[in-house]
């Protein structure tokens, strides 16, 4: 039997955890196996595209366990009623190939993403940062509001989408959250005027194109970006003129795969960038002073899905009834014998019925 979390068993941990410190808990997790950098296999991840999207695998491993991600984006499924991204992962024993866990990873996917944000921002953010644009306000942007609020203390957020009726979504779902008391909250008319006054700008869009959300006169010495949206070949959102700043230190998740699909992908391949690894173990620093312009590029890397999928199979063993067991995989008393053990035991169990 292989444990098994889907999204009731998801609502009810995070019902019991509470959204917030999970995200925090989630954070932690990250930042610990980031510090073990090199012990992780790690390749860019596999991608497959087409007109309406891309549907993505992404592996890896410590030599311990193995984790992979099945993950989709498709920009159009609102349209049609559906999500623009679902996910699913599992997690297994390298020494014998068995899989431990097969969980939903579409919701989880969106903590992880605002945890990695947040922590990145921890790391790379002024420490007096406390008003933040949040351009881009969908499925995504509630997650990363309460991220900063856990993480780093926002206290004011700035929001702007070309859908008016996101931000209103966002505004409405934000009252009404546990952990974003106090919290102000500004209806901008453009990403300039999200901008004006911000310590952080996030940007978490959708549109599968070469755009342009942030541009140079947007940005203020010693703001810290977190550009979340550009994830994929031909999809930035930062003009490039930000990134050849002078005072700019910009910070990816794994440069292999950023060059391919973060908003480095615009830059010529001798950019210098720095990876958060390095970090997180001391070997960079992630702001060398209060006036320098900070970006993380952020792509999703599967390092942190590994992290997320471990960290729910921890809670799902300190919490007895938190998931199911489903399966997947046979059990049988000759391991020799496949057809005997479940074909052939079926065909008997029937007869004796």
């Amino acid at each position: 039997m292989v444990d098994y979390i889907g999204i009731a068993d998801i609502q009810r941990l995070l019902a019991d955890i509470g959204l917030g410190p999970f995200i925090e808990c989630l954070a932690g997790q990250i930042e610990d196996d980031y510090r073990r950098w090199g012990e992780f296999e790690k390749s860019a991840r596999l991608a497959s595209h087409s007109a309406a999207g891309v549907i993505e695998l992404m592996p890896t491993s410590d030599g311990h366990l193995y984790a992979f991600k099945y993950v989709n984006g498709h920009p159009r499924n609102t349209d049609e009623g559906l999500l623009t991204v679902t996910a699913f992962g599992v997690l297994a024993d390298v020494a014998t190939g068995y899989p431990l866990l097969l969980s939903e990873l579409t919701l989880s996917t969106a903590l992880r993403t605002a945890a990695m944000s947040a922590l990145a921002a921890r790391w790379m953010a002024r420490s007096d940062s406390r008003v933040m644009a949040l351009i881009g306000n969908g499925a995504q942007s509630e997650f990363q509001a309460l991220a900063f609020r856990q993480l780093l203390g926002i206290e004011e957020l700035r929001l702007f989408d070309t859908d008016g009726a996101a931000t209103a979504k966002l505004m409405q779902n934000l009252r009404q959250m546990d952990g974003m008391d106090g919290v102000r909250l500004t209806r901008c008319a453009g990403a300039a005027q999200a901008c004006a006054g911000a310590d952080i700008v996030t940007t978490v869009t959708a549109d599968k194109r070469l755009a342009t959300v942030l541009t140079p006169d947007m940005v203020t010495p010693g703001m810290h970006l977190n550009a979340v949206g550009g994830d994929c070949p031909g999809k930035t959102e930062l003009h490039a003129d930000i990134l050849r700043r002078p005072d700019a230190r910009v910070v990816v998740e794994f440069e292999p795969q950023s060059r391919i699909e973060g908003e480095v992908q615009q830059m010529p391949a001798d950019f210098p960038v720095l990876e958060f690894a390095d970090v997180v173990r001391g070997i960079a620093t992630g702001r060398a002073d209060a006036g320098e312009v900070t970006v993380f590029d952020s792509v999703g890397f599967a390092l942190e899905d590994y992290s997320t999928l471990c960290l729910l199979h921890r809670m799902l063993r300190e919490r007895p009834g938190t998931g199911r067991q489903i399966d997947l995989i046979p059990t049988l008393d000759d391991p020799k014998d496949l057809y005997g053990g479940t074909l052939q035991a079926r065909r008997r169990l029937r007869r004796a019925a």
